[in-house]
């Protein structure tokens, strides 16, 4: 058996499927593909599956390329992104951020009573998804629930991570030993939804203390190529323009505006931090064409609501606090940004509650989800979130393809 070697790690030629299995790696009560899996299971750890992020200016430009790895790439084209991390020492946030988060869970965890380890693995950046699973079974942990710390569906911000998970247990050596689930996607789950109602109602009232009396919510989330967000979901549902990665981020900002009473406040879901070459569709509007239209519509304010990200991460610090506060600058907008759920009580207490809907098979009618698209499937469907580029790669916690 090899171990974690402190690199990202190849794809995987293959994953682990056990006999009569239809998904692979999975533990018994998933290993068949359910949509839910309403039978307890006996999960001996969590995984916390970060996107990873570099702490270093020496890290950057090696981060990058595992962000990019299989693109050929330039580092000259690297460099043009390497200059938001630079200008922060060459540190995201996003590694302290899930040190924050592993150590928040763990008391949550401990405060009910259950005794799960959590260990952290990044996609792009050490520490790695495979040094993770390496540590478990050193621990004698064999059974483990990921936790990816991204809450919608899309091949980036879920399968993606999935695939990860395979290449970890190939690279380690580990398919026959471990098995690996994931939480379902918890874009609509009380915990996720609550930092944000929280933060609009102050940012709202910030605002309109400053005097603003005609503002718009701008509910911003990472843009992704066209054709990715229409292959976003299980592929034998429809949910039109943008797949289920717009529909759930527009079916969020809807309950968010609800709950918080301001129904009749102008909103639209926007994008940000697109990347790839200009001829390449992504979803739009991106926030600062979105701004820029603004005065024109009357509007004098703006709440910025990161709905798309779990901590502040360098599209956060850069793009929304740096980027898009100059763009409301030069339009004569005041603007406010709402904080991302971070270690929120709501958040940190919402994850253990998905891990605890797995440990005791929670059926579906008593699993909370704000809007009507959830609860989200435990087990990833066929076909689910298709990187046309790159084809169906090997991945855990779904049916294949």
């Amino acid at each position: 058996m090899s171990v974690g070697t402190g690199q990202k790690p190849p794809p995987a030629t293959d994953v682990f499927l056990a006999p009569g299995a239809l998904v692979p790696a999975a533990t018994l009560a998933a290993q068949q593909g359910p949509e839910h899996v309403v039978e307890p299971v006996a999960y001996d750890a969590i995984l916390l599956a970060g996107f990873g992020g570099p702490e270093g200016q020496d890290d950057v430009i090696p981060f990058l390329r595992n962000v990019t790895a299989g693109r050929g790439i330039p580092d000259e084209r690297l460099e043009e992104v390497a200059h938001h991390y630079r200008h922060y020492g060459g540190i995201s946030p996003i590694n302290e951020h899930n040190r924050q988060l592993q150590a928040a869970l763990q008391t949550e965890l401990a405060a009910r009573g259950i005794d799960l380890p959590v260990h952290w693995g990044n996609r792009n950046w050490a520490p790695y998804v495979p040094d993770a699973l390496a540590a478990a079974h050193a621990a004698g942990h064999h059974r483990l629930l990921a936790i990816p710390t991204s809450a919608y569906s899309s091949y980036s911000s879920c399968r993606q991570y999935r695939e990860d998970i395979a290449d970890a247990l190939e690279a380690t050596g580990l398919g026959a030993e471990l098995v690996v689930d994931k939480v379902r996607q918890y874009f609509d789950h009380p915990g996720f939804v609550t930092p944000f109602c929280d933060g609009l109602a102050e940012g709202l009232a910030e605002l309109r203390g400053r005097g603003a009396t005609a503002i718009e919510v701008l509910f911003t989330t990472h843009s992704i190529p066209t054709v990715d967000a229409e292959r976003s979901g299980p592929a034998d549902r429809d949910f039109g323009d943008g797949g289920a990665y717009a529909a759930q981020h527009h079916a969020v900002a809807e309950v968010v505006m609800e709950a918080i009473g301001e129904q009749d406040t102008p909103w639209q879901v926007v994008y940000q931090s697109r990347s790839g070459p200009p001829s390449q569709p992504w979803l739009e509007p991106d926030i600062n064409d979105a701004m820029a239209e603004l005065p024109g519509q009357g509007r004098d304010g703006v709440v910025i609501v990161p709905l798309g990200f779990l901590s502040d991460h360098m599209e956060v610090l850069w793009d929304l606090d740096n980027e898009a506060m100059e763009t409301a600058a030069e339009h004569g907008l005041a603007a406010v940004r709402v904080p991302t759920p971070g270690v929120h009580p709501a958040f940190v207490a919402g994850l253990v509650d998905l891990v605890v809907e797995r440990l005791q098979g929670t059926p579906v009618a008593q699993r909370p989800a704000r809007t009507g698209l959830g609860p989200w499937y435990d087990v990833c469907r066929p076909g689910c979130c298709e990187n046309v580029r790159r084809g169906f790669r090997p991945a855990a916690a779904g049916l294949q393809p």
